[in-house]
């Protein structure tokens, strides 16, 4: 099965959404803040990334440019969570790289449905 990146820094969201995508089969790796996902996406290589955009250290708006910036991780697709649901916040998501745009509270069924649709597109 896939292995995702989750970059949450709330816990009870991180521990939740890690929770039901391992309960679906998927490999679920970690991070806190947006300086550890780019990390962990250069080292774990996942074969998509859920970025939540509102993070500590290093913002998902920043951390979505460097990955997309960088030939080893810019094809990892990434999925912007955010608790911004203005059509702005969604454009913003696409330019900084994003591939796609969920908002929170996340509807898992949706979110699944996406993260299907680009794991198939990437393989």
């Amino acid at each position: 099965m896939a292995k995702i990146l989750l970059v949450e820094d709330q816990e009870m969201n991180r521990d939740m959404l890690s929770r039901r995508l391992r309960k679906r089969g998927y490999d679920v790796e970690v991070a806190v803040d947006g300086a550890e996902g780019v990390e962990k996406a250069r080292s774990e290589t996942p074969d998509l990334i859920l970025m939540d955009m509102s993070l500590p250290v290093m913002d998902g708006w920043e951390a979505t440019r460097t990955l997309k910036a960088d030939e080893a991780t810019q094809s990892i697709p990434v999925v912007a969570l955010t608790a911004h649901a203005m059509s702005s916040d969604r454009e913003k998501a696409l330019e900084a790289g994003c591939d796609a745009y969920e908002t929170k509270p996340v509807e898992l069924k949706r979110l699944l449905a996406t993260m299907e649709e680009l794991l198939a597109s990437a393989s």
